[in-house]
Parts: structure tokens; C-alpha cells; sequence
């Protein structure tokens, strides 16, 4: 559906006071279109007097042991000033067959708008990471739009693998990544604009110096948040999407050079050969508007002379991130076999 039409059907509906609502609140109130100054349909609604209200990803569960799976979960501060934290996951302990875990850093979606990496959904598909990779987990929780506009959330993002690799001794403040992880066999991770972090995570990391703190061996880009100023594959060039796409893209990042910005369209980075690791995975959806940009995404990086090996795997009659709706599906339990191989192979 079009942002037009989006428009259309919020705009016959009602509204209480951001001090009053939550996202399952049956309360209204009528408001005037010039009370609303940003609409982002599936993401957040911004009014004239600066409230704002996030439209999805606002619940919230908390860290511990998952019942299922035996996982054990805990947040961490990274920057207390920022502030920065995450959530780790560690399988459980008769699993750690081994002395040290592959460390995975995941990045949450929405659009650098929505979520946190205490997200239910974002939680839970984690918690199946980490017991059937038998890998560590930091799931950063990296400051979102609109109080922090982009680059914060790849400054973030950054922050937290550095914070990582003062762990490469043994000697770091966070006692699980000193007993259990290894910086030897690091990897990173991400949905949607989550994608697009692990993405640009990674030409960090190959193009700067770490001083051998911590070795990126690949990343894993579940239906990639990229796009361009021209049309690939099968886009339709004249799509209401596109719209769509530069509507949150100039909201992220006001300051943005446009569609073919080296953040969202990878084409145009000089420095993408330089992308850490030697492998890449990358997840698109048949009935996702962004599963092109997946397929192009292998395209580009093997003729940017980047030397190592990408495959891009593609689930048929699904959508956008659907996995973290319904990880039982037989698609999704494929996906999480074949990021287990990928970390552990």
C-alpha cells in the first residue's frame, strides 16, 4: 500500500497524547492534519509541538534464562554517557563443547527508527541463534531516530566492537566475553537496516586498522535495507515504494547526499572492496520490495574485486523479515541451519 493511502486512512483516525499512549491503547482523540508534521506508515508519527510516537518494535522483554532453549541473556553498558548497551547471549553450558564461542554481533531492524535488542521477537529469534550456532551473542543497542539521526547508529554500532576487542586478552570489563568469547572468530549480523549496519560494520573493519584485536571472518545480511537512485532487477522504476524508501532514508539522515548515499547504496562506496572477512550470506524474500537489492548487493561486491565468497539464498512466497514473526516456519528453521554452518564452518 502507498504512502498516499496510508495517509488517507490515518488521517480518519484519532489519537491521545504521547504521555498517554502505548501501542496497544484503544484511547483517541481527534487531531487535526496540521498536528501531524512526519508520517512514516509502519514506523512513527511526529507532531507539530516535537511529541512523537513509534509505530512498531516498542515492546520490550527482559534478559535471563529462555526455558527452551537453556540461553542465558544479560544487558551490559557499553558508554554510559551515550548512552550504549547491549544484550549478550550465551548457549547453554553443555553446549560450550568447546573452550571458547564464535562471537556474532547482531544488529536489530527498523528502518534506524524502530526496535531494541530487547525487542520480544528480536529476543527470541536470538535466543535460537545462540543455542543451535552454539555461538556468543552481542546484540547492540545502538541509539535510534529521531533523537539520534545516522550516523549515530553506525557510530554506536562501532563503539561496541571496539569495546569487544579490549577483550582480546582476557582482561576486559565484562566477565562472559573474557571466559567465553572467541576474538578469533567474530562475525556480523543484522535484518533490514540491521543488515545495512553489519554491512557497513564490515568496510569499517576492513578498511581500519584493529591491530589484530579481533578477526572478522563474515557477516550475514537477512533482507539487506539498501537501495539506489536507479532501478535494479526487476524494480519497477516508477514504484510508490521508492517513495517509501526515500521517506525514511531523509528522516534518518537529514543531511544525506540522497538515494545513492554510500550508507544505503553500497555501489557507490570506494571503499566496498576493501569489506572485512572472506564470506558472505545474504537472506531475500520473493514478495519483499527489497529482495533486488540483495541479489544486486552479490553482483556489486564481486565486480568490486573483493576476494572472497558470497551466496545469496532466497525464500520463496514470504515477506519482509517474516522470520521473526514466524520462526517455526520451515524456511526459517533452513535459514537459522545455514547461519549455524556458516559461523561454524
Amino acid at each position: 500500500m502507498c504512502y498516499r493511502m496510508f495517509m488517507a486512512m490515518w488521517m480518519a483516525m484519532c489519537l491521545v497524547p504521547i504521555a498517554t499512549i502505548s501501542p496497544n491503547s484503544v484511547l483517541i482523540r481527534s487531531l487535526s492534519p496540521n498536528d501531524i508534521v512526519v508520517y512514516i506508515p509502519l514506523h512513527i508519527i511526529v507532531y507539530r509541538d516535537g511529541r512523537y510516537e513509534k509505530l512498531v518494535g516498542c515492546d520490550t522483554t527482559p534478559a535471563g534464562v529462555d526455558p527452551s532453549s537453556g540461553v542465558q541473556s544479560k544487558d551490559v553498558v557499553i558508554l554510559p554517557d551515550a548512552p550504549l548497551s547491549a544484550r549478550l547471549y550465551i548457549p547453554k553450558s553443555q553446549n560450550r563443547h568447546v573452550k571458547k564461542l564464535p562471537l556474532l554481533f547482531y544488529y536489530h531492524g527498523g528502518g534506524f527508527i524502530c526496535g531494541t535488542a530487547a525487542e520480544p521477537n528480536t529476543h527470541n529469534l536470538l535466543n535460537l541463534i545462540a543455542a543451535e550456532s552454539n555461538a556468543m551473542i552481542v546484540s547492540v543497542d545502538y541509539r535510534t531516530v529521531p533523537d539520534n539521526r545516522i550516523p549515530t547508529a553506525y557510530d554506536d554500532s562501532w563503539e561496541a566492537i571496539k569495546w569487544a576487542a579490549q577483550h582480546v586478552d582476557g582482561n576486559g570489563p565484562e566477565s562472559w566475553i573474557n571466559e567465553y568469547a572467541d576474538l578469533g572468530h567474530v562475525f556480523f549480523a543484522g535484518e533490514s537496516s540491521g543488515a545495512n549496519i553489519a554491512h557497513q560494520m564490515a568496510i569499517r573493519a576492513g578498511s581500519e586498522n584493529m591491530g589484530g584485536s579481533i578477526n572478522l571472518e563474515g557477516i550475514i545480511l537477512l533482507h539487506p535495507f539498501f537501495w539506489g537512485a536507479t532501478s535494479v532487477g526487476s524494480e519497477d522504476p516508477n514504484s510508490k515504494y521508492i517513495e517509501y524508501v526515500e521517506m525514511i532514508w531523509t528522516f534518518d539522515y537529514p543531511e544525506t547526499s540522497g538515494l545513492d548515499d554510500p550508507f544505503l547504496n553500497p555501489a557507490m562506496d570506494p571503499k566496498l572492496s576493501n569489506l572485512g572477512g572472506s564470506k558472505v550470506l545474504v537472506y531475500v524474500a520473493e514478495l519483499d520490495n527489497l529482495r533486488n537489492r540483495g541479489w544486486y548487493y552479490k553482483y556489486i561486491l564481486e565486480k568490486s574485486g573483493w576476494k572472497g565468497k558470497i551466496n545469496v539464498i532466497e525464500d520463496k512466497g514470504v515477506g519482509h523479515v517474516y522470520f521473526l514473526s514466524d520462526p517455526s516456519l520451515e524456511s526459517a528453521r533452513a535459514m537459522r541451519t545455514n547461519i549455524s554452518t556458516f559461523i561454524n564452518t
